[in-house]
Formats: structure tokens, C-alpha cells, sequence
């Protein structure tokens, strides 16, 4: 940048030096006022062909003839010079867009920065370390030229928008770090990043304590609160130094299950088994799987595993701890929703509260799934293809086809007679839909949680 600089800086001081001495030639040889003289100057080495202020002595024609071939000359090349600048930085910058962009296209299971603040800085210097391949999205112009500057990765442009996430090829990312300096826009790319790849480890910032659950629930799995974080490792700091402190105090704050991947290595007695064999020898939830550079979000049961494949899986360190050895299996839910979004968003809610959710798009395919894994509960909404909720629980019911299968249907219907139906069918719990989408997991959990103490 310094060198293009001083490229097109030197022809702009020649082509002043010019100026200067033609209207210093013209004042000192034909005695011109300043005016005159730059007027005089400007149009002789310009060639428009302007009569002169006065007629012109011989010694003022000969310094006119020197300015004309000497300005011309100059300005020519200032101008070529000026142009070719301008035409060369933009095509660069087009052209060098388009390299990064294809660099980016061709990463996979890179990480993914918004925000290039003094946080985002530490993000970067940590996984440079590492050496890791990872993308930085920021609306800031200058802080992108001076990322690009140090050989970086780097779109410029709002993280909350859903083309920059695209452009920063998310669907082949491992993960995410949402570092954008409002927690308003920190939620939203939360929440565009969820809903464009499941499997993505997401961590957020927040500086209002009540954003993190919003945040959670918008689909992070983690969210760090700095000056909180700061505080509470400052303090645990001092009283570990001074003989008070205890390491545990930390780690004991942990509320959420901490997804990771665990890799299929060659020869390991997880080729060749199923997710769901895998799944319950391991105690813990397979939320994803990464297989043939494809990911699925809670794959069947069934599917078989391969060597190099991927696992996405939830434990907690505490859940293992506590959990008698009988009661360590995790509890299956079966969410039967055509709306997409929605079941994406149950399932994660479940799974990070330790159960096990598999889906269903509607009637047919949820009878089937209850028919062949049996699970704890099924959360069935009122209105499906091809089968209510309704028809499915009476179905259920008549056939005896799962017992022990807990059937929930949640609608937005609140009459008595839809509830009377529902429960005539054989559903054993009947919930509202509501804005609070924690609202239909904590039922689920706590009917859950009841059937154990029975």
C-alpha cells in the first residue's frame, strides 16, 4: 500500500512543480499578476488554444514553447499514471476478492469469527497457534484492508446477515465465535447460523447476564459472559494464591452440555456398529454425524457407522457423576412436526437437557418410528400430513404397539373439545403452543421426571 502511494504521489508533485514554474516564469518574464500568470500557465500546458492576457514578448513565447513541451509531457504522464493506478486497485480488489472467496469456498471444518474487535483479535491470535483454518466476517472497512494486509481470511460485511454467513461457506464449518459488539446482533447470528448448520459449535458473547438464555435458546452452546468470566477468575485466582481457593469452583458453574466431535478411527469397535449401539455404550447423545463430507442432524438409530465418520455427541461431567448406573440410558423423544424449524429447535432443547430426540415430519412416518424404537414419550403436534396427532395416539392405543410410550399432543387449539379428544384418544398430556418455545421442553422434562419417581 505505501509503495502505490508513493507511485502516484510523485506525478502529482511533478505535475505541481510545473504549475509553479509557469506562473512564476510568466510573472518574472512578462510581468504578469499572479492571476494572470496560473490563468496563462494552465491553458498552455493544457494545449485549449486560449488567447493570451497580453502579447507575448519574444522571450516570454520561447519560456511558453519550454512550458508547452515540458507541462504536456507532464501532465501526460501524470494523468496515465493516475488512471493506471485507479484501474489497477480496482481490478485487484476484485480480482483479489474472488481469490479469497474461492479460498474460502474449498475450506471445511474451519471456524468462523464475527466480529474483529479486541476479543475477535485474541480469537485470531489462538487459532493461528493452533493453526487452524478459520474465516473473519466484520462490517468495519479499514479493520478488513489490515486483516487482508496480515494474509487473512476476511468478507467484509454484517455477520447477521445470512448471505455473509454463506459467503463465509458455514455449512462446511466446524464452528462459530459470535464476538459482534451488540448482543442484540449477537442473538440474531446466533440464530441464522443455527438454523443454516445444526452440527455448529457455537460459542457467544454477552454483556447483559439476561441475554444468555436468549442466546442458548437461539441455538449457542455456550455463552460467555467477559467481565462476569474476568470477575469470577480474578477472585478464584486471589483466593487459590492466598490458600483459600478451591480449582472446582469453576468447573462447578457448568450448567450445559458441552457438544464435541469424536472421530471413527480405523479398526475401533465402533465400525460397523449403529448409532443407536454406539450411542448407549458411549452414555452419550449422538446429535450429529459427519460422514462422507455431509452432515446430519440426529441421524436414525440404524445408520451404520464407518471408519473416518464423524460424531457430534453431548455428555456432562456432572450428569455422569450423579446418574445411578440403571438410570444412564437416555430418555427417547420423538418430536412429529412438519415444520422444520421447530423440530430443529425442540430437538436441540432436548438433547442439551440430557434427553434423546429423534424426529418426524408426519402421521405415517411418526407411527413407524414408535412402532420400531419405542420411545419414552412422543410429542405430537394436533395438525399433521396424512395423520393427526389424535389419530396417531388412538392408533397407539388400540394396537398396543408401545406401552411405555408417553403420547403428548401440543396444539394451538385450546377448545375443551380438542383436549377432550385428545385425551379420549389415549394421549396422556395435552400442552398449548406458545411463544416460549422452553415452555413445551420443561413439560416434557418434568412428565419425564415423574414417570421415574413412579
Amino acid at each position: 500500500m505505501i509503495h502505490d502511494k508513493r507511485k502516484i504521489l510523485f506525478p502529482l508533485l511533478l505535475a505541481f512543480g510545473v504549475i509553479i514554474f509557469g506562473i512564476s516564469g510568466y510573472m518574472l518574464i512578462c510581468d504578469y499578476n499572479f492571476i494572470d500568470a496560473f490563468y496563462m500557465t494552465i491553458i498552455t500546458i493544457s494545449t485549449v488554444g486560449y488567447s493570451e492576457v497580453d502579447a507575448l514578448t519574444t522571450p516570454g513565447r520561447l519560456f511558453t514553447i519550454i512550458l508547452i513541451l515540458g507541462g504536456f509531457a507532464t501532465i501526460t504522464y501524470a494523468a496515465s499514471t493516475i488512471a493506471s493506478y485507479l484501474v489497477e486497485n480496482v481490478l485487484n480488489s476484485f480480482t483479489g476478492n474472488k481469490k479469497m472467496q474461492k479460498k474460502i469456498n474449498n475450506l471445511k471444518n474451519h471456524y468462523i469469527i464475527c466480529g474483529c474487535g479486541r476479543v475477535g483479535l485474541a480469537a485470531i491470535k489462538i487459532f493461528e497457534k493452533a493453526k487452524v483454518k478459520f474465516v473473519i466476517l466484520e462490517p468495519n472497512d479499514e479493520i478488513t484492508m489490515k486483516m487482508k494486509e496480515n494474509g487473512y481470511l476476511v468478507i467484509t460485511g454484517n455477520a447477521t446477515h445470512e448471505e455473509m454467513l454463506l459467503k463465509g461457506n458455514i455449512k462446511n464449518a466446524i464452528g462459530l465465535i459470535s464476538l459482534a459488539g451488540t448482543d442484540p446482533d449477537n442473538l440474531f447470528i446466533t440464530l441464522t447460523a443455527r438454523e443454516l448448520n445444526p452440527t455448529l459449535h457455537i460459542i457467544s458473547r454477552a454483556a447483559d447476564p439476561g441475554t444468555e438464555k436468549k442466546l442458548l435458546r437461539a441455538g449457542a452452546n455456550k455463552v460467555i459472559l467477559p467481565l462476569a468470566t474476568a470477575g469470577g477468575q480474578i477472585a478464584n485466582d486471589m483466593l487459590i494464591a492466598t490458600g483459600k481457593g478451591n480449582s472446582d469452583l469453576t468447573s462447578s458453574l457448568l450448567q450445559y452440555a458441552s457438544p464435541q466431535w469424536i472421530k471413527v478411527k480405523e479398526g475401533s469397535s465402533m465400525v460397523n456398529s449403529t448409532i443407536g449401539f454406539v450411542s448407549e455404550e458411549m452414555q452419550m447423545s449422538i446429535i450429529g454425524v459427519r460422514t462422507e463430507g455431509k452432515d446430519y442432524i440426529f441421524p436414525d438409530k440404524e445408520k451404520i457407522l464407518k471408519a473416518d465418520d464423524k460424531l457430534l455427541v453431548v455428555e456432562t461431567e456432572d450428569f455422569k457423576k450423579t446418574e445411578k448406573a440403571e438410570d444412564k440410558r437416555m430418555k427417547n423423544v420423538l418430536i412429529v412436526d412438519d415444520n422444520p424449524v421447530i423440530v430443529h429447535l425442540f430437538s436441540r432443547l432436548l438433547a442439551m437437557n440430557g434427553l434423546n430426540p429423534t424426529i418426524a415430519t408426519d402421521g405415517k412416518m411418526a407411527l413407524e418410528k414408535i412402532k420400531k424404537d419405542k420411545p419414552d414419550a412422543a410429542v405430537l403436534d394436533f395438525m399433521l400430513p396424512i395423520m393427526s396427532g389424535i389419530e396417531i395416539c388412538k392408533k397407539v392405543k388400540d394396537e398396543k404397539i408401545s406401552p411405555k410410550t408417553k403420547l403428548i399432543v401440543y396444539t394451538g387449539d385450546d377448545s375443551e373439545e380438542t383436549r377432550q379428544k385428545a385425551f379420549e384418544a389415549g394421549a396422556d398430556d395435552f400442552l398449548l403452543k406458545t411463544s416460549d418455545s422452553g415452555a413445551l421442553v420443561a413439560a416434557v422434562v418434568k412428565s419425564l421426571a415423574k414417570d421415574k419417581k413412579e
